[in-house]
């Protein structure tokens, strides 16, 4: 255990149940910074750099120096003989020319297309760079972060992991002038969160399907309902109150007391620190979530459209508590019933019920938070909320992380 876990697991141990290991995961974190200024292609370092961190979000390998040499040389217009010749000169290569040619350049022209959206070979490189870097004025900035959690063991194959979510006050909602923000965002009021876990990643298919094979405790679960098929894609096409079923079943096969999120909680282990409106920064990119790309936000770009789920945490970036996926890919169900606005809203973090009905009494709507795979970039947000009936299971985008509590229990 490190020292930072050591300190921070101090904290909340008293109130942990022992069967709980701590682990320290280590993960990357993403900050968008936007550049006013236009790129240009003849600026080669500022486009190499940027295309250096694209290659990276697609292929979490970065360009190699080689790799750099064929790309900076077919900027320059230079021949394969001529690139090949100074590689020969400046660097520790030993292949043939017809190597660099056919088995670099091939690899990286195929990286490049899938990055730039358009074929790319060494004729036509320098053009569509230059028309991809004029149309993206964003940088992307990564850094190696640490947090706690643990690992439920579900089965030999199939296993969740919680993250720890410090306890904290935070003002949830959006201000007025944030972009996009809507009435029922607000007014903004502080909240002060007790410390929890919260899954790392949206539930996915096979946490789903193991869960759903357990002993019933109210109604029946359907062990593969989702459109968009895949083990470690997030389970979809499921209602609130399926959701609910497998909190409950989870909870009975492993005696801890799992739950879906209350709505205070989703959006402060959301923001994970952060007041503007994604974690990510002032805007967001197909490159770090999976949502409707033919639309933009505030000084973003347009980027893909997948209209699919993607594998959780494909994107290789969490937040600040090491949460993936909390922009996009799918809805994330909260415990609350829905209020149009936080006028009487609680202040603890607790779920804001109407009534004292149990959970499969309710028949309120309930709470829906993330935005999609389908959804617009501005309904991605941290502060963007929407009802949705609880008996609702048609939607292909619709699913939930589970809450595993700390020193209370919700009954």
């Amino acid at each position: 255990m490190s020292k930072e876990m050591s300190k921070e697991w101090k904290i909340f141990k008293k109130d942990i149940d022992d069967s709980i290991n701590p682990q320290t995961f280590d993960f990357q974190v993403a900050f968008i910074e936007i550049d006013q200024s236009a790129t240009s292609v003849n600026n080669n370092d500022n486009v190499l750099e940027q295309l250096n961190e694209a290659v990276f979000n697609k292929t979490e390998k970065y360009l190699t120096n080689i790799e750099q040499k064929v790309l900076s040389g077919a900027l320059e217009n230079l021949t394969y003989k001529k690139i090949y010749e100074q590689i020969k000169k400046s660097a520790n290569y030993s292949e043939s020319e017809e190597h660099l040619k056919y088995c670099i350049g091939g690899q990286l022209w195929k990286v490049l297309t899938e990055i730039i959206g358009e074929q790319v070979n060494k004729r036509n490189v320098k053009s569509l760079i230059n028309k991809w870097a004029a149309r993206s004025p964003l940088t992307i900035h990564r850094y190696s972060a640490q947090a706690t959690g643990f690992i439920q063991e579900l089965d030999n194959d199939t296993q969740l992991e919680m993250m720890l979510i410090p306890g904290g006050t935070f003002v949830m909602g959006s201000p007025p002038e944030e972009l996009e923000s809507e009435q029922r965002e607000s007014p903004q009021h502080t909240v002060t969160v007790q410390p929890f876990f919260l899954g790392k990643y949206p539930v996915t298919q096979a946490q789903w399907k193991f869960v759903a094979q357990l002993p019933k405790r109210n109604r029946e679960l359907n062990q593969d309902p989702s459109r968009f098929k895949g083990a470690n894609r997030p389970v979809e096409r499921v209602s609130w109150y399926d959701a609910v079923e497998f909190c409950d079943r989870l909870s009975q096969y492993t005696g801890k007391n799992y739950r879906l999120p209350s709505e205070a909680e989703w959006e402060y282990a959301c923001r994970a620190g952060t007041t503007t409106p994604f974690h990510f920064g002032e805007t967001i990119t197909t490159d770090l979530a999976n949502y409707d790309g033919r639309y933009t936000y505030g000084d973003g770009v347009k980027g893909v459209n997948r209209g699919k789920t993607t594998e959780v945490g494909s994107f290789g970036v969490a937040n600040n508590f090491g949460l993936y996926d909390m922009h996009g890919n799918v809805w994330e169900l909260c415990l609350d019933d829905w209020h149009d606005d936080y006028k009487g809203a609680p202040t603890d973090g607790s779920p804001w019920f109407d009534s004292n009905k149990a959970l499969f009494d309710k028949t309120e709507y309930a709470v829906m938070r993330d935005g999609s795979c389908l959804s617009k970039p501005e309904v991605c947000r941290s502060a963007f909320r929407v009802n949705i009936n609880r008996n609702y299971r048609l939607g292909p985008d619709i699913g939930f992380r589970v809450v595993c509590a700390v020193g209370r229990i919700l009954r």
